[in-house]
């Protein structure tokens, strides 16, 4: 296959993959938010209880922790714009595959399409959120990516309003229906793969990724605010993804909406509608508030709003969970940026451990689904709300001064 003519012009070389790159970050928000749509599809629908379809965000979810490191070995060997090709061309068999699972209504070969998904957006995970700033002229990075976030969480919020019509309607057995949305990824993502591996030289001439050290790793590792920003991470992506899988089971449940799943689903867009404009209200703040005040800020609202929700019933309960997604917005991006070393030559590294640390979506909603199958859902939600406390607390400490820590 021929490669695209590689721009002379830089401007042009970074609004081609600017454009590009538009596709991948609303597929991953996209097929991400898809994935929690299954969970309450499995409880209120199939009938599985908590635990068993938490395995769906385990599976999801476990891929960061078990192949960040190959993959970055493998992206020094290839190079940035073939890895995420390749990330795509994952992606697109993994949704090939979901789709059979949910016709064939194969929960093993569910789980291992969910597995082979996550491992795809692993490799974009560490390859794309870094060539933004290798093309960008200095300073310019930062906001591109920003952009780039936002339609990843517009396809968050369209996930479930389009997942909804497809896996939380009852009635009938054909399950031929639950495949279109996941068929339907596949064929965007097989768009998407052609345009970047047509792409791949688009980099020529700009550094390429290259090993690095052990002694460097040793460093990383013994850094404190990396390894308390990494429990931070942990914390975030396991609460987010908990409530983010669980809501529509919550406003389901008689004492609070007892809204039908299709419905309840429908609602869960707002969560993520929140984050969304969380992002462009947070972006807004920290040019004005410091970030770790503003983390501590935004942690400390959702632990409040989480312990309303667990106590409370009806609307009050269901606003408040949903309104979560609001303080999410920031906590990613924030916690990224004060984890890192101070010595920002180790950055790549850091970046590596604090994708790893993504394995939180895979811990936390599998422990809060065991424990809501013993003591009921509303109760479970301690275990975020722990979480979201850590995040607090982690603030707290970066706020502190060098001197005192």
């Amino acid at each position: 296959m021929q490669t695209d003519p590689v721009p002379h012009s830089q401007a042009e070389r970074v609004a081609r993959l600017f454009r590009r790159s538009i596709g991948i970050f609303f597929m991953g928000g996209f097929v991400t938010a898809l994935v929690g749509v299954l969970v309450p599809r499995l409880t209120l629908i199939d009938r599985l209880d908590y635990t068993r379809a938490a395995l769906v965000q385990f599976a999801f979810h476990s891929s960061y922790l078990l192949f960040a490191v190959p993959i970055t070995a493998l992206l020094v060997r290839i190079g940035y714009m073939r890895a995420i090709a390749a990330g795509l061309g994952v992606m697109t068999l993994a949704c090939t595959g979901l789709g059979s699972a949910a016709w064939l209504g194969s929960f093993p070969l569910l789980l291992l399409a969910l597995l082979a998904l996550s491992t795809g957006i692993t490799f974009l995970q560490i390859a794309a959120n870094v060539v933004q700033p290798l093309v960008s002229a200095e300073g310019r990075g930062a906001a591109r990516l920003t952009l780039l976030q936002g339609f990843n969480a517009i396809g968050t919020v369209l996930a479930p309003l389009v997942g909804a019509a497809f896996l939380l309607q009852r009635g009938g057995v054909d399950r031929l229906p639950m495949a279109v949305p996941f068929l339907a990824c596949a064929a965007v993502l097989a768009w998407l793969c052609h345009l970047f591996w047509r792409a791949r030289d688009l980099l020529a001439g700009h550094p390429a990724p290259r090993p690095l050290p052990r002694k460097d790793l040793g460093r990383v590792l013994r850094d404190r605010r990396l390894a308390w920003g990494s429990l931070a991470m942990f914390g975030y992506v396991g609460a987010e993804v908990t409530i983010g899988s669980l809501l529509a089971n919550y406003l389901a449940a008689p004492a609070i909406l007892a809204a039908d799943p299709a419905s309840a689903g429908r609602l869960v867009s707002l969560y993520w509608g929140g984050a969304m404009l969380g992002r462009f209200a947070g972006a807004f703040g920290l040019a004005r508030i410091a970030p770790a005040r503003l983390l501590a800020g935004a942690a400390s609202g959702a632990v409040l709003l989480v312990a309303v929700a667990s106590q409370a019933q009806g609307l009050v309960g269901a606003t408040a969970l949903i309104a979560v997604g609001l303080c999410n917005a920031i906590m990613y991006p924030t916690i990224f940026a004060l984890a890192l070393p101070e010595d920002r030559g180790l950055a790549a590294y850091a970046s590596m451990i604090l994708c790893m640390a993504v394995v939180g979506g895979a811990i936390v909603p599998l422990a809060t689904g065991a424990l809501a199958d013993q003591v009921g859902l509303a109760p479970a939600l301690g275990l975020p709300l722990l979480c979201y406390l850590g995040i607090a607390a982690f603030a707290a400490l970066v706020a502190l001064p060098a001197a005192t820590r």
